[in-house]
């Protein structure tokens, strides 16, 4: 089964002034991607992703090996990286 690498997006408006919307990201790797998807917005009853419920795929990739698809998310966890996703959130508001 093929292992996968994923970032997930939330749009999050804060309470304290609702015209300000922050997007919080997610990188993870699965071999289960619509399972994943259901924890972090069904399943779970603690931790990160609790808090920014619902999340949306915004990113995925597709590796062989567990191990390649380790190292694929930790290049999306650094600096480089993040770069890379923040590009595909600008890509996606504009639309």
């Amino acid at each position: 089964m093929p292992l996968l690498s994923a970032a997930f997006a939330k749009d999050h408006t804060h309470s304290f002034s609702p015209a300000v919307n922050i997007i919080k990201i997610y990188i993870g790797y699965t071999s289960d991607l619509q399972n994943r998807l259901k924890s972090h917005n069904e399943l779970a009853t603690k931790g990160y992703t609790l808090k920014f419920r619902p999340w949306e795929l915004l990113f995925m990739e597709e590796f062989q090996t567990k191990e390649e698809a380790i190292i694929r998310e930790k290049n999306l966890k650094g600096a480089k990286g993040r770069k890379e996703i923040w590009k595909i959130v600008d890509q996606r508001a504009d639309g």
